[in-house]
Parts: structure tokens; sequence; C-alpha cells
């Protein structure tokens, strides 16, 4: 699990993907998401806009797992 540290107290699940190094654009980050692949705290999220705040793990299956600080 990788730790990733944000400077603001929520940030949306699509910013946060490429924020991450996860997806290089906004595009990919939404079609990561609505293929239904990203889970925030073991519950699948289809919501781009989605606010992640520290704690909060998110899960890309079968790429990566990262926690939020």
């Amino acid at each position: 699990m990788r730790e990733i540290k944000i400077k603001t107290d929520i940030i949306k699940l699509d910013q946060l993907l490429k924020f991450a190094g996860i997806t290089q654009t906004g595009g990919e980050s939404k079609n990561m998401i609505n293929e239904g692949i990203v889970s925030v705290n073991g519950n699948t999220v289809k919501e781009r806009g989605k606010k992640i705040k520290k704690g909060d793990i998110v899960e890309i299956e079968d790429i990566e797992k990262i926690i939020v600080v």
C-alpha cells in the first residue's frame, strides 16, 4: 500500500488518481471509475467527484492500493 499525502482536507477521486500518477488525464480517470474498478474503503465507486479525505483507502483493481494521508 502506498501513501499519498494531500495538503487539503479533501480531494475529488478523479483528481486523486491524477495526483497519484495512476492516470495522466481526467478522461482516463473518468473511464477507470466508470468501469467500476475503483473502490473507496472497500466500496465500488462510480462517481468521479466523490470526495476523498485523509484516512480513506482507494483501491484500483489489480493495479494499486493507496491510503490518503
